[in-house]
């Protein structure tokens, strides 16, 4: 992850709007009926959002525009790099899980990584919304937000696309694979 501070200098800024902008319009197919023009001036009118999105794309995410919340009028933006992000890969789930561990820590934390960008990570219903967009998640799998009393009884959730359909599946939260990361949710 890039930075401690989160402020990007205007430069930074420039050339994040410029690869976001790129990614709108190649992948029209995700946001129907949304105007760059009007993205842009949400961005440009919360700056503070504009470090997060950076991390995501620092760490391989691929942001894009997947949606408009009903409620607030706020863009949604999820990772959508064709694979799970390559810079946040090999995470156990939690910071409890990461503690568990004994020996061959991990060297993060899927939740604690998400609140540190900023971001939250993807619900499995965010994830199957997701999916709907395109085929991710082929090679890859993703953590997904885990039901508390799944997590209370030492499990978490992850998702992948195998054989034309998205699966859920568990594993034990301390676990880590170099095949598994997360992808990350940002309202703005």
């Amino acid at each position: 992850m890039s930075s401690n501070h989160r402020t990007l200098s205007p430069e930074q800024i420039e050339n994040l709007l410029n690869i976001l902008k790129a990614r709108f319009e190649k992948n029209k197919h995700r946001h129907e009926h949304i105007s760059w023009d009007d993205v842009q001036a949400r961005l440009e009118a919360h700056p503070e959002k504009l470090w997060s999105l950076d991390e995501m794309e620092a760490t391989g995410g691929e942001p894009d525009v997947v949606a408009i919340d009903d409620n607030t009028g706020e863009y949604i933006f999820f990772d959508c790099a064709a694979e799970s992000p390559k810079g946040r890969r090999s995470f156990c789930y939690d910071r409890d899980a990461w503690e568990s561990r004994k020996e061959h820590k991990p060297q993060n934390n899927a939740l604690g990584a998400a609140k540190a960008m900023g971001v939250a990570i993807l619900t499995e219903d965010e994830y199957r919304q997701l999916q709907q967009l395109d085929k991710f998640d082929l090679k890859t799998s993703s953590w997904v937000k885990t039901p508390e009393d799944i997590r209370k009884l030492g499990g978490a959730i992850f998702c992948d696309r195998r054989y034309g359909k998205v699966f859920t599946y568990h594993n034990g939260a301390e676990s880590y694979y170099g095949a598994r990361g997360f992808r990350g949710v940002l309202k703005i």
